[in-house]
């Protein structure tokens, strides 16, 4: 595995730990901020052709309004 691929898996990771932590947390700002970066990093992740987890929803990151 690539050091690019594995960074990207650990950003992709991290951005769902952050995004989850927000929602329990209830702050919308941090929810947007965090749903930004998550779909950023699976933008560039697929862009790359690195699989992130394939049992990830692609519209995890985009509030339900």
């Amino acid at each position: 595995m690539s050091a690019f691929a594995e960074a990207m898996r650990e950003r992709v990771r991290d951005a769902r730990a952050a995004l989850e932590t927000a929602r329990a947390d209830g702050d919308a700002y941090a929810t947007a901020v965090a749903a930004d970066e998550l779909d950023d990093a699976l933008r560039v992740a697929r862009a790359h052709g690195v699989d992130t987890d394939a049992s990830a929803d692609p519209e995890e990151g985009r509030d339900e309004r």
